[in-house]
């Protein structure tokens, strides 16, 4: 999978919906940013994330799986090769539903964090968007829901101090394309999404939350 995401770096680095937006604004916000903050971004990606908070005046490691992505360190998101409290914030944005054991990333993130953990991820929504999704893209594992998200949280020693919900629309026709879903597969995701497709534009909702030491 690591030589799959590797090939979408590319793809991944120019896509606009990651680059911006509210929602990357308060993920920035959340990480209390000031020169000095120290902030882990863990499944970095294209880069976007580690580029908003460098922005904001934080120093920034960057860990991803994939070499393509060009990470500081690469490492699957279960095995965070730090020690305990090396950051002041840990964040993961819309990638955890890549994460084949979540309650390890995310205990990971609460364990290499002395302050904060922000993630930032695709809301559950149904089965047939769950299917469309991982039809789209094979590394899709699942979405969460909101409770679900708070036992994670929870089970990795964190206190959820704040949860925002934010919309984020993309052409559909990109999105597929971003990784190779085409002819009768493509069909089929959007038959699954429904009227999650607005205006030739995917619709989904991003949850966010912010937790700390309990």
């Amino acid at each position: 999978m690591t030589e799959l995401w590797s090939e979408r770096a590319e793809a991944y680095r120019a896509a606009t919906e990651h680059a911006g937006g509210e929602d990357l604004d308060l993920l920035v916000e959340w990480c209390s940013t000031a020169p000095g903050v120290t902030v882990l971004d863990v499944a970095s990606g294209g880069g976007h994330t580690a580029r908003a908070l460098r922005a904001a005046g934080c120093t920034v490691v960057t860990a991803d799986s994939a070499p393509g992505m060009r990470p500081d360190v690469i490492c699957r998101a279960e095995e965070l090769p730090f020690a305990d409290g090396s950051f002041d914030a840990a964040v993961s944005r819309i990638a955890p539903h890549h994460f084949e054991d979540i309650q390890a990333a995310i205990t990971g993130l609460a364990r290499v964090a002395r302050g904060v953990v922000v993630v930032e991820d695709t809301l559950y929504v149904s089965e047939e968007v769950e299917e469309a999704e991982h039809l789209r893209d094979p590394t899709h594992v699942r979405a969460y829901t909101e409770a679900e998200w708070r036992e994670l949280f929870v089970g990795a020693g964190l206190s959820v101090a704040a949860v925002v919900f934010a919309e984020k629309r993309r052409p559909v026709d990109d999105w597929l394309a971003r990784t190779g879903c085409t002819g009768e597969e493509a069909a089929r995701v959007r038959a699954l999404l429904g009227d999650q497709i607005q205006g030739g534009d995917y619709v989904d909702t991003k949850i966010l939350l912010r937790g700390a030491q309990s």
